[in-house]
């Protein structure tokens, strides 16, 4: 019976859209292309002038607002709500130290340690989380480089429309992510040349979960 339950919960999250509508938010509301410092033993980068919990990691930046994750290819959005269920575990296992904003139900955890994701999340998360990253973390990933390119683009010239800021990606940034979640942003913004798999997709916004690698600590957008 519970075999039987917990396939019909995957065959639930297989049936959902990742990626929901596209949005820009004040939470990030940047005059230009920010700094970012990689997180020591992390693929991950951090912003530490930006006052948001706000990251770099595979080609695509991500924004923990609200309760939710959220991630683009350029630096100010638009962004796209992501299921929880698919966002990459390098992402998760960020240290609290890092976060410019925390929920008051962080109170008490250890900073110096991922978030309590699966505690927060729960136990039917932290399974479906297992299943669609299942051993994609045996080995340490490599830090992508910087879409540094998006450097001349600021307020007054950041291109809004997602289809020219891929065009002009396309032109500039070379690196082939190696998550099959951005890869499917890519491809559903027409980034040509993509390669991989496609994830399965699941949507909404929204312990210790341990995977390949150790413990991992997993809202409301304004539309224009």
């Amino acid at each position: 019976m519970k075999r039987f339950a917990l396939a019909l919960l995957l065959l639930a999250a297989s049936a959902l859209p990742a990626f929901a509508q596209e949005y820009y938010d004040v939470d990030v509301n940047l005059p230009s292309y920010p700094d970012m410092q990689p997180i020591p033993d992390s693929p991950v980068y951090y912003a530490p002038a930006v006052d948001s919990n706000y990251f770099y990691y595979d080609g695509q930046y991500w924004d923990f607002y609200n309760d939710g994750w959220y991630s683009s290819p350029w630096y100010n959005g638009p962004w796209t709500f992501v299921d929880p269920i698919f966002v990459p575990t390098y992402i998760l296992w960020v240290p609290i130290n890092y976060y410019h904003h925390h929920p008051g139900y962080w109170h008490g955890w250890a900073g110096n340690k991922p978030p309590r994701w699966g505690q927060h999340w729960g136990h039917d998360w932290q399974v479906r989380h297992n299943q669609v990253y299942a051993g994609r973390n045996a080995r340490p990933a490599q830090r992508a480089p910087l879409p540094s390119y998006q450097r001349q683009f600021t307020a007054q010239n950041y291109p809004r429309s997602p289809q020219q800021q891929m065009q002009i990606h396309a032109q500039n940034f070379h690196y082939q992510p190696r998550e099959a979640v951005t890869q499917q942003h890519y491809q559903s913004r027409g980034a040509p040349g993509v390669q991989g798999p496609v994830v399965q997709r699941g949507g909404g916004p929204g312990g210790e979960h341990r995977g390949p690698g150790g413990p991992q600590g997993g809202g409301e957008r304004h539309e224009r």
